[in-house]
């Protein structure tokens, strides 16, 4: 073999490869520097804007909107597990005050997703079912005037359009179709069951479509995890939180209504003109629903002026924004974002609540893993295009 064939810094001797003495020290100066401070993944390090801004010892909030005056409310369910205290509330940041009124309370019995539309009025999705009790579910999509603090018509859908199985999720409602408008709403299922739920607000007429379809169902045998814990999509055994299709929100100009499954890592969405349109056959809505890739086992989502979606990851303990385009960034992670539930904007920042639905005992033999208090977190600051209200 010859000399001029070996890798710089080597030579042959002695019937083997040697380093030379140079070389070597150079080599050991370098390994040494690498031994003081060992590469990591720079994914895991927290983003640093995440500040928690209450914590709450007993009840865990899952839905968020911010009212127009500034007001911020929650939801407080009680179909997991019931609690002490009003099931939906302003906090004040320093109190959780029942809303609309504490007359109104016996009114709702667990609430959970809402929204504020362009025209500043709140909807409300109760689940309609509490923990333990073997009373008939009954969902219900409320209309609540944040100007007058009262319940302005409950809308009650009943079969067809939800099933006994079904788990209304999350709603988005869109002005610019129906007399009075449309509401989009998720219907996560309780068993096998998923579905989109399309209410015309004047009538009050609901229709469910792509049931089962693949946009809105779980992925067979999808492996996530949640919390440190891998779980694998199981029917009849759940082992994490699972389910078919949990977030949606609107396009900033209502044209589109994006979705995606609990169990998959894939967003879809379809033209509202499609979705709102009573005539439309089932055939027409599902060709009509475009693929928009893979994101991350989400939760909520939020639209932000820009276009731009705002997206939580349960499996990255973050919250990561998505682009007109489709370019995806990480927007805040940290360990305490155990399981990122819903999110509003609130001037330069985002408010997010925080789950920990995956440590219920229902995942874990009867045992509750859950580990007091539950967090209300505010990330910020946001690139200026992204502020909304």
């Amino acid at each position: 073999m010859k000399q001029s064939s070996l890798a710089p810094g080597y030579r042959f001797a002695g019937g083997r490869f040697r380093l030379c003495a140079v070389t070597a020290g150079a080599l050991l100066a370098v390994t040494g520097a690498a031994r003081a401070d060992d590469s990591v993944d720079h994914g895991w390090a927290p983003t640093g804007n995440v500040t928690v801004v209450a914590r709450f010892p007993e009840v865990q909030a899952s839905g968020i909107a911010r009212l127009p005056d500034g007001r911020i409310v929650l939801s407080l369910p009680e179909s997991a597990q019931r609690h002490g205290g009003p099931v939906l509330a302003v906090w004040t940041g320093s109190a959780l005050v029942p809303f609309p009124s504490a007359g109104a309370q016996g009114k709702m019995i667990s609430p959970l997703g809402m929204t504020v539309d362009g025209n500043g009025q709140l909807w409300l999705l109760d689940e309609g079912a509490r923990a333990g009790s073997k009373a008939k579910q009954k969902p219900a999509l409320l209309h609540i005037d944040p100007k007058t603090n009262r319940i302005v018509r409950r809308y009650a859908p009943g079969a067809p359009a939800l099933l006994p199985d079904s788990h209304v999720n999350d709603v988005r409602v869109d002005l610019t179709h129906g007399e009075a408008g449309t509401a989009y709403i998720s219907d996560t299922s309780q068993t096998t069951h998923p579905a989109l739920v399309v209410v015309d607000l004047a009538s009050g007429r609901a229709r469910r479509i792509l049931a089962e379809t693949v946009s809105v169902s779980p992925v067979p045998g999808l492996v996530m995890e949640a919390d440190g814990r891998l779980g694998r999509y199981d029917e009849a055994h759940p082992t994490v939180a699972q389910g078919g299709v949990d977030g949606v929100t609107l396009s900033a100009d209502s044209s589109r209504l994006y979705w995606s499954p609990l169990s998959s890592r894939r967003l879809y969405s379809a033209p509202t003109a499609v979705l709102s349109d009573g005539a439309a056959s089932e055939a027409t809505i599902e060709a009509a629903v475009k693929d928009e890739g893979e994101v991350g086992i989400m939760d909520g989502m939020a639209t932000a002026p820009d276009g731009s979606l705002y997206l939580t990851d349960i499996e990255r303990h973050a919250v990561v924004r998505r682009t007109p385009d489709g370019a995806l960034s990480v927007v805040a992670q940290d360990p305490r974002l155990i399981a990122p539930d819903s999110l509003t904007f609130d001037g330069d920042s985002l408010l997010l609540t925080v789950g920990q639905w995956s440590r219920l005992p229902v995942f874990h033999n009867g045992r509750d893993v859950q580990e007091r208090p539950y967090v209300l977190v505010r990330i910020a600051p946001l690139p200026p295009t992204a502020r909304g209200q």
